[in-house]
């Protein structure tokens, strides 16, 4: 369970797409605004493994999970990290982040950032049991209220 990179040769788009809607179907009706997974086609995602580094990772020739990665000024930023419910609990997404946290050290960045909805308490306390610690509480536009909690990794390099 190698997380290989997305690139040129991909194919598997279609697959790719269905992991990201599946990990991401527990939000519905919980969080507000809801996922920007759920606008995601094959032609966005493809896009956004352009314009990003994506990495995926297969079980038994599955897609089981995947991370898409932003360098940023003083970070890597981590987005859309997916794992296959039915994979979640195995160490996969501890595997995604170690591969960004290689990444980061080799682009020079000193941190990874994430962005977590602020109603996905399990999602803070996963994260920092992984090192990541709140760093902010933001609004997504056109929200009064605190919608989503940026979260930080300080790297050692």
């Amino acid at each position: 369970m190698t997380p290989f990179r997305i690139d040129e040769s991909f194919v598997r788009w279609n697959e790719l797409l269905d992991l990201i809607l599946a990990s991401f179907a527990y939000m519905e009706g919980r969080i507000d605004p809801p996922s920007s997974a759920s606008r995601l086609t094959v032609e966005s995602l493809v896009e956004k493994a352009r314009a990003e580094i994506a990495y995926a990772v297969e079980q038994a020739g599955q897609l089981v999970g995947c991370i898409f990665l932003r360098p940023e000024a003083d970070c890597l930023y981590v987005g859309k990290l997916a794992v296959l419910p039915s994979a979640q609990g195995k160490g996969i997404g501890r595997r995604l982040l170690d591969t960004a946290e290689g990444t980061a050290l080799d682009l020079g960045l000193p941190a990874l950032r994430l962005e977590t909805r602020i109603e996905l308490v399990g999602n803070h306390t996963t994260f920092a049991t992984w090192g990541f610690e709140k760093t902010a509480e933001k609004s997504h536009p056109g929200f009064t209220r605190v919608t989503f909690v940026e979260m930080k990794k300080a790297l050692a390099g």
